[in-house]
């Protein structure tokens, strides 16, 4: 399988700062570089955290509120020792939730999920910073050609992984919507199948009601033979 790895899709020239790098300095940073967070790294370009905006937002909602304006409510101990921060390594989130340039999108993706965060600091070897992936960079691989996802299918799931022959089924894409036809040996083939085509990147759909099978191996009533 031809997985898109994390180190194809993310962004090389990454903007950081350094652990002293004062609150200006880091919101001038975020501001002329339109950027929403900023890996803070060590005099080795090993990421130890993370700086966003709502870090440095928290600041501002620490703050006592002017006239009869109300106060935001219960920071947090952590939260309000953040808020009174005023360099970076005070500021950041630690440590950063970072991925490897080896990583697929799925398994970036699943990270992103579980940690709730829009992007991934990418390091190797002892963390040192290499790149940064965003959501968007993920959405990246959506915009492969049909054209392509149908070859990766045909050659590498059907023709290499499942050893059937070229012709005995047939594989449209449109829009990255799979639709799967023809005759299998094995009833049992089909959940393989489909899971494995669904893993093919910028695959959106799969579809294999219009496969049928020569033998239920699966002790099933019924079936498409």
């Amino acid at each position: 399988m031809r997985h898109r790895t994390i180190g194809r899709l993310m962004t090389r020239e990454v903007v950081s700062v350094r652990r002293d790098a004062p609150f200006k300095e880091i919101a001038r940073t975020l501001s002329q570089h339109r950027v929403t967070a900023v890996p803070v790294v060590d005099d080795g370009d090993r990421v130890v955290g993370v700086v966003s905006e709502g870090d440095l937002l928290r600041k501002t909602a620490d703050a006592s509120a002017p006239g009869d304006l109300p106060a935001v409510p219960d920071l947090k101990a952590w939260e309000r020792s953040k808020a009174a921060g005023t360099r970076a390594e005070e500021l950041m989130s630690a440590p950063a939730v970072c991925a490897r340039p080896e990583w697929t999108v799925a398994e970036a993706a699943r990270l992103m999920e579980v940690q709730g965060v829009k992007r991934l600091v990418v390091v190797e070897g002892d963390d040192r910073l290499v790149g940064i992936v965003s959501r968007r960079d993920l959405l990246g691989i959506f915009l492969r050609e049909d054209a392509d996802i149908r070859l990766e299918i045909v050659e590498d799931v059907l023709g290499s992984t499942l050893r059937l022959k070229p012709d005995s089924l047939a594989v449209e894409v449109r829009d990255g919507r799979v639709e799967l036809s023809g005759r299998l040996p094995f009833r049992g083939m089909l959940p393989a199948i489909d899971r494995m085509c669904a893993t093919v990147d910028g695959v959106v759909s799969v579809s294999c009601a219009r496969l049928t099978y020569d033998v239920d191996d699966t002790g099933r009533e019924g079936g498409r033979s």
